[in-house]
């Protein structure tokens, strides 16, 4: 257990420091009865639902205790804060867990209260009385107010969330379809595009997977330094603008290189949209109720595939309108849409409080007063009532907890990001190779499918997958079975796979594809709610966001696999049957991973047997500390 961990030296003001109640650290001889002190706070306790611990807590204890929830959430300072109208920012108890018992009584009467020679110091920065921790309870008038907070903040930031991710996807996906649109004209991109075929498509198709792997975690730990309401607008923009520069494809200039370099590109515009959306819904939802939100704005994409592929019937019917192809008018018009709708994401979406005063240096960029109307929003649309319980509720995340490169270097060995990366290996893999080549496995199954009867039998693939969502993450949520959710939805996409491969009846295969896809529904969600609730109490906005980005970007190598070495990447697979018994091992090592990092949790795992490692990374926090 790593002892050199500790949180920086307590700094308080004493106006503050004032305001929480004096409690001496319990010792053998203490006693309710021998400490009045004590005797009156713990009646206190029982009129206003304050539970009161007196066994003294060894960091074994506190990292061993359940949870926190709605119903646990703030510590006694946290109580202390809200009766002074403080916003609080206080780290989870879970934060003793790295460290010993005697280098935290060192840490926390380092510094003592003004007014007692040994009485232990408070600090908004660590966390507070080691040796009991009280717990207070949101009242039923708290609880109402969470509530209302929420739906306040549903209303604006899952709907913002959901348009942008609707339209970012349906720029993706058009190219999916475009290689299908219009096949009997001899006007489809495959047949359109100079030197473009399968193998030189599975290359672009993968270089885009590969960009998304180099820049996914820069782009979400700038998020952490910048305003993430900007960042996520210039994702937005750039891939609405590379999404309509696919046009030029079709064109007597295109060939297959320029379809391979704006696939790339694709790939590094859209780079951190998905982390950095799950990294900024992180920043205002708590574990048990954020599973369910990352559901719901993660239905665009299953959406997004059905409109589309609705949509591209009424392309084909513009083919030859102003001399472009079906396909072209699809890029254009999903592009322009999506880059107008990603100058609005600022002013739309709610900033992110947090009491840590480190500059926003990206928000410096001046705005010119002709474009007021795109400046980022200054509040969260949230009473000061709403916001004071708001941080309470949010309290053990650690929001806007400043970090260094020893902090991203300790995240990046903590055990519990590595299991969830074989995990999103193995479900983005299949989820993507689906995306990407949906149409052309239906048209395999029987090729006497025109192409608008293949465009509309994708839709119910992702019909399904939506109504997975809306049905399995609320009782994720509810239930907080991780791992059983998680291995039931896997088992459903090996279902799928296999009787898409071995059965031989054309619809009995096509069924297979409507399992599968109601199989990876809620996969990604359960990921990355656990990343997120593994991260943030113990790393805080670094943990999140570079846990959230590896994930993300590491995991999509199953994408790299799935578009470039499988299917239309497998010129000896005609038929697509060995692709999806590779996906099937793929599924398998998902399983495995998430009993993996079940019973890491479990055992409370947290570091790899790199002493040495950790030595240096002990000295260099010392360093930093002592700097600062």
């Amino acid at each position: 257990m790593d002892t050199n961990t500790l949180p920086p030296k307590p700094s308080i003001s004493p106006s503050i420091a004032s305001s929480f109640p004096t409690v001496k650290p319990f010792s053998s001889q203490n006693s309710t009865t021998s400490n009045p002190e004590l005797s009156h706070i713990e009646k206190e306790s029982n009129a206003s639902s304050i539970i009161i611990s007196q066994q003294p807590l060894s960091p074994s204890n506190i990292s061993s205790a359940a949870p926190l929830d709605e119903t646990h959430i703030a510590t006694k300072a946290s109580a202390s804060l809200r009766n002074n109208n403080v916003s609080p920012h206080i780290p989870s108890p879970s934060s003793f867990s790295s460290s010993s018992s005697s280098d935290l009584d060192k840490s926390m009467l380092d510094e003592k209260h003004p007014d007692s020679e040994d009485i232990t110091a408070v600090s908004l920065s660590t966390p507070p009385f080691p040796e009991s921790i009280d717990v207070a309870r949101f009242s039923s008038e708290e609880k109402k107010i969470l509530s209302r907070i929420r739906r306040k903040l549903d209303l604006r930031i899952i709907t913002c969330l959901w348009i942008t991710y609707f339209l970012s996807r349906s720029v993706t996906y058009s190219i999916s379809l475009s290689l299908t649109m219009n096949k009997h004209q001899g006007h489809s991109l495959l047949q359109t595009v100079s030197g473009l075929n399968y193998h030189t498509l599975s290359v672009g198709t993968g270089l885009s997977y590969v960009s998304l792997i180099i820049f996914d975690l820069p782009s979400n730990l700038l998020m952490t330094r910048a305003d993430p309401r900007l960042w996520l607008s210039r994702i937005q923009v750039t891939t609405g603008i590379i999404g309509a520069c696919h046009a030029v494809l079709g064109t007597k200039g295109s060939s297959a290189s320029g379809f391979i370099a704006l696939r790339f590109f694709n790939g590094l515009a859209i780079a951190g949209m998905w982390p950095g959306f799950a990294f900024y819904t992180s920043r205002f939802y708590r574990d048990q109720h954020l599973g369910k939100r990352i559901g719901w704005y993660y239905t665009a994409a299953q959406i997004s595939s059905v409109a589309t592929s609705l949509l591209s019937a009424a392309f084909q019917k513009m083919d030859g309108l102003h001399g472009l192809y079906g396909y072209q008018w699809m890029f254009l018009i999903w592009g322009v849409v999506a880059f107008t709708q990603g100058l609005f994401l600022p002013r739309w979406l709610p900033c992110i409080k947090h009491n840590q005063h480190n500059e926003k240096w990206i928000s410096w960029i001046r705005i010119p007063k002709f474009l007021g109307f795109l400046k980022a929003s200054e509040n969260t649309g949230l009473t000061p009532e709403e916001e004071e319980v708001h941080a309470i509720y949010m309290a053990e995340m650690q929001v806007g907890k400043s970090w260094t490169l020893t902090d991203l270097a300790d995240a990046f060995l903590d055990v519990r990001l590595w299991p969830p990366i074989f995990m999103f290996f193995g479900v983005v893999g299949i989820s993507n190779g689906l995306v990407n080549y949906s149409s052309l496995i239906i048209s395999e199954i029987n090729e006497n499918f025109s192409s608008v009867t293949v465009s509309l039998l994708v839709a119910p693939i992702w019909v399904f997958d939506a109504i997975a969502i809306l049905t399995v993450l609320p009782l994720h949520d509810r239930f907080h079975k991780k791992m059983l959710f998680f291995v039931g939805s896997c088992l459903f996409v090996l279902a799928g796979l296999l009787i898409t491969t071995f059965v031989s009846n054309v619809w009995g295969r096509y069924v297979g594809l409507l399992i599968l896809g109601f199989g990876l529904g809620p996969t990604v969600p359960i990921i990355m709610t656990w990343v997120s609730s593994a991260m943030g109490p113990s790393h805080g906005d670094v943990g999140v966001a570079a846990g959230l980005a590896i994930v993300s970007g590491l995991g999509n190598l199953g994408s790299v696999v799935a578009t470039s070495a499988l299917y239309s990447g497998w010129k000896a697979d005609t038929t697509f049957r060995r692709s999806n018994e590779t996906m099937c091992g793929m599924v398998g090592i998902a399983i495995v991973a998430s009993i993996v990092m079940h019973m890491v949790q479990k055992f409370n795992i947290r570091r790899f047997p790199f002493k040495r490692i950790y030595a240096c990374l002990s000295e260099r926090r010392k360093k930093e500390l002592s700097v600062t």
